[in-house]
């Protein structure tokens, strides 16, 4: 950990004193080669969110979450007018490039300008977003707008057993930072929680591992990856976990 010493020969923290607070994240599309990630708006992505979960028979895409399923678009509907319509959670629907299809959800929250922390959740794929390019490169396209706005920290929480989640933050290049012991309780039950998170010291090499894994060279006319993300992405964790 990088650090100083004051003037009593205490150890300090780094000067950050020419770093600016940034904006909010604006409600502005994030266009890329597989997918579009757009601000969440129910009128036009609702239905196709809802056909796309309903691909998912068993709800399994729901265990972590604190909502959900939901039995009917109407009461999809109602969790949205709930929960999507505010500034923190921001709520952006992802869109399939080939189809034009709204097939997964994620949102920036706990979005601190002060401290320059911002953070990604209530991530919810389809089967149809599910282990394709455009699952990953959406995450890549919120990653890359929070720290172009000038973010230290980009954040990832989980519920500790969600080993799906917790393998998933490390892929993209987030490093293990601690469990948080009986966070919170949700759907009736004890959640610990899993900490992840990347710092803008470390995005140049997270965006250039990014950029090489979403090259469409790096698949084959089958559509399988030449490298894994992983590999890409691995050598960048501080800590695993």
């Amino acid at each position: 950990m990088t650090q100083t010493l004051n003037s009593l020969g205490q150890p300090v923290g780094f000067d950050i004193s020419g770093w600016t607070p940034p904006q909010r994240p604006p409600r502005e599309s994030m266009v890329g080669l597989y997918c579009r990630v757009e601000p969440l708006d129910k009128s036009r992505h609702a239905a196709d969110l809802y056909r796309a979960n309903r691909q998912d028979p068993d709800n399994r895409i729901w265990t972590y979450l604190a909502y959900g399923p939901f039995d009917s678009l109407e009461s999809y509907l109602v969790w949205m007018d709930r929960l999507c319509g505010g500034d923190d959670p921001l709520f952006h629907a992802i869109v399939d490039a080939k189809t034009d299809k709204a097939v997964g959800v994620a949102s920036y929250l706990r979005i601190d300008r002060a401290n320059g922390s911002i953070e990604v959740g209530h991530i919810n794929y389809s089967p149809l977003l599910q282990r394709t390019p455009a699952a990953t490169e959406a995450m890549y396209l919120m990653m890359k707008r929070a720290f172009d706005l000038g973010y230290r920290r980009y954040e990832w929480k989980c519920d500790a057993l969600n080993a799906a989640s917790r393998a998933a933050a490390q892929r993209i290049g987030l490093s293990f930072e601690g469990v948080f012991r009986q966070a919170s309780a949700y759907k009736g039950r004890n959640r610990d929680t899993a900490w992840y998170a990347a710092i803008d010291q470390e995005w140049p090499a997270l965006q250039a591992a990014f950029r090489r894994w979403l090259d469409p060279a790096n698949f084959d006319a089958k559509g399988q990856q030449r490298t894994r993300l992983a590999d890409l992405t691995g050598p960048i964790l501080t800590q695993r976990g």
